[in-house]
């Protein structure tokens, strides 16, 4: 009698799953950058670092949060280099931006990113990563570099300061009566969670 002996099944190289990843790191970019463009090239260095550093990365492991580690990283060091820049204080080149909402919709997701730029890189972090990423708080704990009890408060004081600058009362939902298209272009931009 023979019997047949099945390989384990072949392992992806993770480089080709960068793809994958690149809607998630652009959202998190914009969600630390508060700026597209910004965002943009801080995707493209993650990459380039991620690519050049893949020896460095455990295979079996979250490459996700592995990619996001780096990107997290990216920002707060380039931010280090920056301290000194003042961008448009008088906000004449943000109100150049402005464009007047259409509907409620638009107005509720106005009111939410005009608070949730309020807010400060770390708490527009944590709720990136564990609402609009969906990581557990372990996850960011690892990626962020502090104990999971902080993530836990950051994460709470992120949410009472969003429902404290958007006026709502206590437990009152951030977009009651927003409707389904507006949510459904909230959540592709990673602005639901909270």
């Amino acid at each position: 009698m023979t019997s047949t002996q099945t390989s384990p099944p072949e392992r992806r190289d993770p480089r080709e799953e960068l793809p994958e990843h690149l809607p998630a790191l652009r959202a998190f970019a914009i969600s630390l950058t508060r700026n597209v463009a910004v965002a943009d090239d801080l995707v493209q260095d993650t990459i380039v670092k991620a690519w050049t550093n893949f020896d460095k990365f455990t295979e079996g492991t979250n490459l996700r949060a592995w990619l996001f580690t780096i990107l997290r990283n990216t920002f707060y060091s380039d931010k280090r280099k920056h301290r000194r820049e003042v961008p448009d204080p008088e906000g004449i080149h943000a109100a150049t931006l402005y464009v007047k909402p259409a509907h409620d919709g638009h107005l509720a997701f106005s009111d939410f990113s005009a608070a949730f730029d309020q807010l400060s890189p770390e708490h527009r972090e944590v709720l990136i990563l564990v609402g609009a990423s969906g990581f557990a708080y372990e996850d960011a704990a690892a990626m962020m570099g502090v104990a999971v009890g902080t993530v836990k408060s950051r994460a709470n004081r992120a949410r009472a300061r969003l429902a404290e600058l958007l006026g709502l009362e206590k437990g009152e939902e951030i977009f009651s009566g927003v409707d389904g298209q507006t949510m459904a272009v909230m959540s592709r931009s990673g602005m639901t969670a909270a």
